[in-house]
């Protein structure tokens, strides 16, 4: 603990290089643009930039679900999860507006107008090479788009969302094949043609690698299996799971694996939750509290189940810790990750401290095994529950204050809610500890 090395986030070098691409996707446009001579020109180049942007977006989109290890275990799968959303908004947005300035300059270049776009996007589909693959691929993205609105997603199980969502794979491969053979810059451009397919193939293969190969490869060399569910509070339970050599999965405190349990009803569901303890050679916890169908049937799970496992992910690792001195900062069940990273962190006596924020003392999960955690390292446990009227307790930057007076001195991990985790990243900032210190990690997804 002397010299305490934190791991650096690549995410400024990617911001970098994906600023980098999107600059070499213009410089192609504007080499094969010889001149802008009339107003139905501006329209169809218009709509040429948009289309090459969306192109190049649309991969990145792809990449950021192939879940590298690079990204999902250095950047954050969180904020990974942000990217997506946001390349995936930008790509929508280019898409349709590619669509329309496209057909528009088509409809005035047939000498009709603005009104005519339907009935020109109805005949390009019909003369265009790979046009109405294309056609597809923009509603099916559409679709992903609609159900992944906020309100629309929280109103749909997440397995009918996760699954449509697995639909952006054939967007992908409808929508590319017209940009091939219809796009100007690839058609008079043979560099530009291998510089997309190279783009694209690399996508592919990372998640051919990362997400169907890799996972397969894990799974059938540790062969996981529930060894036994133990409830913990009322609608919280852990699950044991035991394999060969799970060691060398590579897990660290703080990490979570996507879980999928082959017993009836759940075979197709795919869940991320956090290991709860530290791994073991032999053993994996994760503890889960019932707030959907998924979660409710694990009480179910019988010893001996199949279980199937992708990870581990996550960047909530002690990898981020700068300091000597850490706060942990739980609420609800998302004491998991803060179990698992106040049973391991290397400290000395008083350097770690965990705050526990519970609607009642019932609904402190795992707390047995955290006072004793505590005793043996000589850590601070506290807890924050509502008091017998309901009134929720006081998580201020005077309160971390006076519980913690060089509180500005210390790294904080944190995991809860979205609303908790705002409260309390406003009150740390405003008792003075710097955000680059502040690591949370929402599991959201």
């Amino acid at each position: 603990m002397r010299r305490i090395r934190p791991r650096r986030s690549p995410a400024v070098p990617l911001l970098i290089a994906v600023l980098a691409g999107a600059v070499a996707v213009l410089w192609l446009w504007w080499a094969n643009t010889p001149s802008l001579a009339d107003t139905n020109a501006k329209i169809l180049n218009a709509g040429r930039i948009t289309g090459l942007l969306a192109g190049y977006l649309m991969a990145l989109v792809v990449l950021q679900m192939a879940r590298v290890p690079a990204l999902e275990r250095r950047v954050g799968s969180d904020r990974v999860a942000r990217w997506h959303a946001m390349s995936g908004r930008y790509t929508i947005s280019l898409v349709l507006a590619h669509v329309v300035l496209t057909m528009y300059g088509y409809a005035l270049q047939a000498g009709k107008g603005f009104g005519d776009i339907v009935q020109q996007t109805v005949d390009s589909v019909g003369q265009l090479p790979d046009l109405g693959k294309a056609t597809i691929g923009t509603g099916l993205l559409v679709l992903i788009a609609l159900l992944s609105m906020g309100p629309v997603r929280r109103r749909i199980p997440y397995d009918f969302w996760y699954h449509v969502h697995l639909l952006t794979y054939a967007v992908v491969f409808l929508t590319f094949w017209h940009q091939l053979s219809t796009g100007n810059d690839f058609v008079v451009e043979p560099t530009a043609k291998t510089f997309w397919y190279a783009l694209y193939g690399s996508v592919t293969a990372l998640v051919l690698w990362y997400r169907i190969l890799t996972p397969l490869r894990l799974n059938l060399r540790h062969r996981m299996r529930v060894e036994a569910v133990i409830e913990e509070t009322p609608g919280v339970v852990s699950v044991l799971i035991t394999g060969r050599r799970l060691h060398r999965i590579g897990a660290e405190p703080g990490q979570f694996f996507r879980w999928r349990f082959l017993a009836p009803g759940m075979r197709f569901s795919s869940h991320p939750y956090s290991l709860s303890a530290a791994p073991r050679p032999n053993m994996l916890r994760i503890t889960v509290k019932a707030i959907g169908d998924h979660s409710s049937a694990l009480r179910g799970l019988r010893p001996g189940t199949r279980v199937w496992a992708e990870g581990p992910y996550g960047a909530l690792t002690a990898q981020r810790r700068s300091r000597g001195k850490v706060l942990l900062v739980a609420g609800g069940v998302g004491i998991t990750p803060m179990r698992a990273l106040f049973e391991t962190l290397p400290g000395a006596a008083g350097d770690l401290t965990l705050l526990y924020r519970a609607n009642t003392t019932q609904d402190l999960a795992l707390w047995d095994e955290l006072a004793q955690i505590a005793q043996e390292r000589g850590a601070r446990l506290m807890y924050a529950v509502n008091s017998p009227e309901g009134e929720r307790p006081d998580i201020s930057a005077d309160t971390l204050r006076r519980k913690l007076p060089d509180i500005d001195r210390h790294d904080v991990f944190m995991c809860g809610p979205p609303g908790f985790a705002q409260q309390v990243y406003e009150a740390l900032r405003g008792a003075g500890v710097p955000a680059r210190r502040i690591h949370h990690e929402s599991f959201e997804m």
